[in-house]
């Protein structure tokens, strides 16, 4: 008999004790999917009726809108149910004052695992099918599709349109025309972005990279750049235009007459006598190489405020104004930081640019 009375106490201990966190509670698991539903649907409506991007004004956009939504649709209960399940595992379990005990000990479950695993991978493989899907329709290359050379310097876009022979340092499309958009840097890592468009590139060191897209739209847009890239970064900003076909083509050769055949900068005309004479090609030059992005000058229509005041040379020499464009750090004004302009101006510029624009600056104080 001494021999089964462990056995009898171990009976009468009864069945083992229940958390009391977990008493009255016959349906965690439902109450929190439900409470997770409801808020998901609550997310998804807030999410769809915010209006996340400006007017379109490509035909990649309605596209890219889509799959936007629908990402939002997939991420909201996503991250709406597991925040819940946390939030309300922590109010609800949470210890009592006092209780410095051990939670009640817990297993693993293996079915529980393989849906949270599985579901998120068919989800999120899904959703990259279907963006690979919108970006390789969008990015197909089109017939008649016109070429503009994109390139990005602190802190400044500049623009070559190949087939027409013309340079520009501001964007100008025709409407409902496929465009080829092949995008450099001259110095840093940029980013070209125009909203409405919705599609954006990098601009990379060494590399040429793509983006094709229809502009649908007539309007005045900006271009941005959405990439850190120096102090002025937020001045790196220009405007693109979508024009009918016929005033595109207006301005084409309204470009080529102005620029004679659409030449760089600076080599437009020799001297006093060609293409409007040495200040005229200063200013081409000042505007091509994006100083305006950086300082004010008045007769430029410049106001950039990262640089000194280029309006203020009036009791400035020649040598000062040439050797601060070719060596910046030289002499920095005082206010104003040093390594931001580019110190490379006495590679880029030819001493016939060098001096066009040393002289556009000086006759052009206020």
């Amino acid at each position: 008999m001494s021999e089964r009375e462990p056995i009898a106490q171990d009976t009468a201990k009864g069945p083992p004790e229940t958390d009391p966190r977990l008493e009255g509670e016959k349906h965690p698991v439902a109450r929190m999917i439900a409470i997770g539903v409801i808020a998901s649907l609550v997310g998804i409506a807030i999410t769809l009726l915010i209006d996340w991007f400006p007017t379109s004004a490509s035909g990649a956009a309605g596209d890219i809108d889509t799959l936007y939504d629908v990402l939002l649709i997939c991420s909201v209960p996503v991250f709406v149910l597991v925040m819940t399940i946390a939030i309300y595992s922590v109010v609800r379990f949470r210890a009592k004052p006092g209780d410095m005990g051990d939670g009640p000990p817990i297993h693993g479950n293996t079915r529980l695992e393989v849906i949270w695993v599985t579901i998120p991978f068919i989800m999120v493989t899904a959703l990259a099918i279907y963006g690979w899907i919108v970006l390789n329709d969008i990015e197909a290359k089109a017939q008649d599709q016109m070429v503009v050379n994109v390139t990005g310097q602190q802190f400044t876009w500049t623009f070559e349109y190949p087939r027409q022979n013309v340079n520009s340092n501001e964007l100008v499309l025709p409407v409902d025309r496929p465009i080829e958009f092949k995008i450099k840097t001259k110095d840093v890592l940029h980013s070209f972005w125009v909203p409405e468009f919705r599609l954006k590139s990098d601009a990379v060191p060494g590399l040429t990279t793509i983006i094709r897209l229809e502009p649908d739209r007539v309007g005045r847009y900006e271009v941005v750049c959405a990439e850190l890239c120096g102090l002025g970064h937020s001045t790196m900003r220009q405007f693109v235009r979508v024009l009918p076909a016929d005033d595109f083509d207006g301005w084409v050769e309204k470009q080529r007459q102005e620029g004679e055949g659409g030449a760089p900068a600076g080599e437009s005309g020799e001297g006093e006598g060609g293409g409007g004479g040495a200040a005229a090609d200063g200013e081409q030059i000042f505007t091509a190489q994006g100083c305006g992005s950086c300082h004010t000058l008045a007769a430029a229509g410049a106001s950039g405020t990262v640089g000194p005041d280029l309006g203020k040379l009036e009791n400035t020499d020649e040598a000062f104004v040439r050797e601060s464009i070719v060596d910046p750090s030289a002499e920095v004004e005082q206010g104003f930081p040093d390594g931001v302009m580019p110190a490379d101006f006495g590679d880029k510029l030819s001493p016939e640019e060098l001096d066009a624009l040393v002289k556009y600056l000086l006759e052009s104080q206020e």
